[in-house]
């Protein structure tokens, strides 16, 4: 239909005028219940996985301890002999004695975020809360030094290998501390959205949330020298099997890059998108945790899922000393789970 002459013109616009009009005098109609309200994205829906035999309920997950652990259990780490969880609305980092399934030693630490790590015979934990990685002395509990570095991000990391602590400041930088004299000696810039670094067959991998990669680092040179794509929003990070293994908060998917080629080798659909969440490898495992599925194992030799819970609970992860550590955020407990269930 054209509209080239002024009679035309005239006549389109109060046709316009007109529809304009009635639909401000029209009531509109109430939302129905569960409709997203206007420019707001709609709620993630976490669908997990639906492989016959591989999804069960939270309530059939074996369990050999509970924790207590006041505030919101999150972030852990291992060591030879306990485990280091924090609770950044408790404001301190809680000693777990696996010989005992008790708690120790309880460190303050304003708001911890960003992971924690072990290394040096010390315990590192950024502070979200004076903008500063905190250095435990895991003996006593107490603070040993304090490094001024603000977190890239309260969801990032941090790690240690190469004789020194590995962690990403805004706003994406990455810092190489030296834990002899606990400076800073290097600087490396990294492309926006990169914060969660690992160590592992001699380079630090950081995976970039901003870019959809995964950066190899070079520590002789400090340098970036090879960017790797993977699935969309990388966020947490762990190494196993020759591979280093994202967790990808965009779709719910987990990458694995063979780390002596940088090639991707798979992409694995585990159901999981969404914020929050952690990954970790263990005796052929990968697990992944997040909020509503807390833990999907995968299985490192077919690249299958192989199990998923579903139900309350989840957030952080961790395995090692022959369990599985899974942090319950929002249930303020922390399980200790063998990792064999049938």
């Amino acid at each position: 239909m054209s509209f080239g002459t002024n009679t035309g013109r005239i006549a389109l616009a109060a046709a316009l005028y007109s529809l304009s009009a009635l639909h401000a005098q029209t009531p509109q109609a109430p939302a129905t219940p569960g409709t997203p309200a206007p420019n707001r994205p709609p709620r993630i829906v976490r669908p997990g996985v639906h492989t016959p035999g591989v999804s069960y309920s939270i309530d059939d997950l074996k369990k050999d301890a509970v924790f207590p652990v006041e505030g919101s259990p999150d972030w852990s780490v291992i060591t030879a002999h306990d485990v280091w969880v924090s609770s950044a609305r408790a404001n301190h980092v809680v000693q777990l004695l696996p010989d005992t399934n008790t708690v120790g030693l309880i460190s303050d630490i304003q708001r911890p975020c960003s992971g924690l790590a072990e290394g040096f015979r010390s315990i590192w934990v950024p502070s979200c809360g004076t903008h500063a990685l905190d250095r435990l002395d895991p003996k006593t509990g107490k603070v040993v030094a304090t490094i001024p570095a603000d977190a890239a991000n309260s969801e990032g990391g941090i790690a240690t290998g190469a004789g020194s602590v590995w962690f990403v400041v805004k706003p994406s930088n990455l810092l190489r501390i030296d834990p002899a004299t606990n400076a800073v000696t290097a600087t490396i810039e990294l492309p926006s959205g990169s914060e969660n670094p690992v160590f592992a067959n001699g380079f630090v991998w950081v995976a970039s949330f901003g870019q959809n990669q995964l950066l190899k680092v070079d520590p002789k040179s400090n340098t970036v020298v090879a960017t790797i794509p993977v699935g969309p929003k990388p966020r947490f990070i762990t190494v196993g099997e020759g591979s280093v293994w994202t967790l990808n908060q965009g779709d719910g998917t987990v990458s694995r890059v063979d780390m002596k080629s940088g090639k991707l080798i798979v992409t694995i659909e585990c159901g999981i998108p969404g914020s929050g969440g952690e990954l970790t490898y263990d005796n052929g495992s990968i697990w992944a945790a997040i909020f509503d599925f807390p833990l999907t194992q995968i299985d490192a030799k077919t690249n299958k899922v192989v199990a998923q819970w579903a139900g309350p609970g989840g957030d952080g992860v961790r395995a090692g000393l022959g369990s599985v550590w899974l942090s319950n955020l929002r249930q303020g407990t922390v399980w200790r789970i063998p990792p064999r269930q049938k």
